[in-house]
């Protein structure tokens, strides 16, 4: 949905030569506007221009406006008969053109939006009106495999940059009525369209008040890709947990919307925004549900393990080497003891070594092109811990903990999660370091009750774990098969109107 024409915007004047000098000074210094001057009619009596980017419109369609009009016209009004603007004015307004793609334009306001949107606009001599035709032609990348999700099971089908491709795939894959998608163009200079989706009856209607409510005030801002939605939409801008999820799978959007979720999408972004996001479902994926029951649920509870170990391992290891060393086996100490023998540091300070070098190579890795990102990771790795090792930096139980701490954060399916792991991690490491057990307890106390306190669009943050739901909560860990829920994938309201009323059924 395109905002509508600015009242104050210059009407469009039935001289030709003021409409060619308003655009000149619209698109000053633009090389790439074409400005096309011809003559159509019998005798080429009638003067018009075509305005257009050459690098927006199809050059199949640059001169087939023109080549149209000089055809068309003559054959409605017969061969014999000369044509006049009148002519011309009461064919577009009065019988049209069978085509969805053409558009009059009463103001410059329009028009302008329409040449940046790939429009080619007409202008006739003694017509206050123009007519454009829709002949955006941009590349575009072709829809391939998930980057960020891969899978084995399931569609390999990912989201494109373009918001009218992704619209219809979804519509594709639910064929509903209930399928509701609102527009708005935000921004002065980009003027991104912005599109949100929800199943009208399976949302919460507080939660989609919310929501419009939230995104009322991005209307001026610039927003280049849908995660600039996020910052408007979160309940707690500082909080390191993420509140939302983004996937570039229709699959799983499709599964968010038969959820009650609310998605986001804008033009030009791959990415979809899903909200609002509770904290179970930061370890599910849609492809959890392509497998058998008893391995999903088996997958699920690595990933809780991986989330774990991710957070904890380090101040962990702190706390038992510097504080409890009674609680590690005799065997498993002195093996420990021996590792550490001629390390410089304590424990915290080889943590931070280690934890500083791990996530210098993993940024390295993801910014260097890809033939050479994943070679320099595992290489920058062994390299560095097998270095340390020796020159007594590190001890090798370090290495091996600072490595399984990484590879736990790989092993969760959201990288805004895993982005979260990475910052609460040093805290507890430092309290671990200073109270030892004591520490890490205080510090797991004060993120559980930061996750007791967090909602994200007014819902719950930990949803069916607090408040407890019985019914969600036993898909939350563990898959449950298909047939013991009331609606596939997951347990679901409907919500209808009745007596004024939001009544749940």
């Amino acid at each position: 949905m395109h905002s509508s024409s600015d009242s104050s915007s210059p009407a469009i004047s039935s001289l030709l030569e003021e409409n060619l000098k308003t655009i000149e000074d619209s698109f000053a210094n633009c090389t790439d506007l074409k400005i096309l001057t011809w003559n159509y009619g019998p005798g080429l009596e009638q003067a018009a221009f075509s305005v257009y980017f050459d690098t927006l419109t199809k050059s199949t369609l640059k001169h087939f406006v023109k080549d149209t009009l000089q055809n068309l016209v003559p054959h409605e009004l017969g061969p014999a008969r000369t044509v006049t603007i009148d002519d011309v004015i009461d064919f577009f307004e009065n019988k049209g053109v069978a085509s969805p793609y053409v558009e009059l334009m009463d103001d410059f306001q329009q028009v302008v939006s329409g040449i940046l949107d790939g429009k080619v606009v007409i202008f006739f001599n003694g017509w206050s009106r123009a007519i454009a035709y829709y002949a955006l032609d941009v590349e575009q990348r072709q829809a391939s495999e998930p980057i960020t999700e891969s899978t084995v099971q399931g569609p390999h089908v990912s989201f494109i940059e373009s918001l009218e491709r992704n619209i219809g795939v979804i519509r594709s894959l639910i064929k509903s009525p209930h399928l509701k998608f609102e527009m708005f163009t935000s921004g002065e200079q980009v003027q991104r369209t912005v599109s949100y989706g929800y199943l009208e009856g399976v949302v919460k209607p507080e939660t989609l008040s919310e929501f419009k409510q939230r995104i009322d005030g991005i209307v001026k801002e610039e927003i280049i890709e849908v995660s600039y939605l996020e910052e408007w939409i979160n309940d707690s801008l500082y909080s390191p947990f993420p509140q939302v999820r983004y996937t570039e799978r229709p699959d799983t959007a499709v599964n968010a919307l038969l959820d009650g979720k609310i998605i986001a999408m804008v033009n030009g972004s791959p990415s979809i925004l899903i909200c609002p996001g509770s904290f179970i479902e930061f370890f599910t994926v849609s492809e959890d549900y392509y497998y058998r029951t008893i391995f999903s649920s088996l997958i699920r509870l690595i990933r809780v393990a991986a989330f774990i170990i991710a957070l904890m391992l380090p101040s962990t290891y702190i706390a038992l080497s510097t504080f409890h060393s009674e609680l590690i086996p005799t065997v498993l100490l002195l093996a420990i003891l021996n590792t550490r023998e001629g390390i410089p540091f304590p424990a915290l300070v080889e943590a931070l070594i280690m934890e500083f070098f791990f996530e210098l190579l993993r940024e390295a890795g993801i910014r260097l092109p890809r033939p050479i990102g994943s070679a320099v990771s595992i290489v920058g790795a062994l390299v560095i811990g097998q270095a340390a090792i020796q020159s007594q930096i590190a001890s090798p139980v370090m290495v091996i903990v600072v490595a399984l701490t990484g590879i736990a954060s790989f092993a969760l399916p959201q990288y805004n999660m895993a982005i979260a792991l990475r910052i609460l991690r040093f805290p507890l490491m430092f309290l671990a370091a200073t109270f030892g057990g004591l520490g890490i307890m205080v510090g797991f106390i004060l993120i559980y009750l930061h996750l007791t306190t967090l909602r994200s669009l007014g819902e719950p943050y930990l949803d069916s774990v607090a408040p407890l739901d019985l019914k969600r909560l036993r898909d939350a860990i563990f898959v449950v098969p298909r047939r013991l829920l009331v609606h596939s994938p997951r347990s679901r309201h409907f919500y209808k109107k009745t007596s004024g009323k939001n009544k749940i059924t």
